[in-house]
């Protein structure tokens, strides 16, 4: 992370916090699943997501075409703390805040890939 500044302007906005929120609630999630919860389109969430990954808010880890994102497991406590409270501010859980769930390739891709000779599971 780079200054507590940089943290709660990462925060200052609503769906950043919403993001939050999800990651403390259900662990790492794939950018897909993050979109499809939040009800937002994938590069209004991806904006967000890069501001959050710039202020060292969030880390990630690539699998495959999917980028997963999970709360930055450096942050110090104090960091922790705020982002648990924002969590727990919530009245209920986040529809979809649980975990799990797999990403699979946009429909077009998948056409265009049994085209070409290739089956998915």
């Amino acid at each position: 992370m780079s200054t507590p500044d940089a943290f709660f302007a990462a925060l200052a906005d609503p769906t950043r916090r919403r993001i939050l929120a999800l990651l403390h609630q259900g662990g790492e999630r794939c950018v897909c699943t993050l979109y499809e919860t939040l009800d937002l389109s994938q590069p209004k969430v991806s904006r967000h997501l890069g501001v959050l990954r710039a202020a060292g808010v969030v880390a990630t880890r690539r699998e495959g075409l999917w980028v997963h994102y999970r709360i930055h497991p450096d942050l110090p406590d104090w960091a922790h703390a705020v982002i648990a409270v924002l969590g727990e501010s919530l009245a209920e859980p986040v529809e979809g805040a649980a975990g799990g769930g797999s990403c699979e390739l946009p429909m077009a891709s998948r056409r265009s890939d049994l085209r070409r000779g290739h089956r998915h599971a």
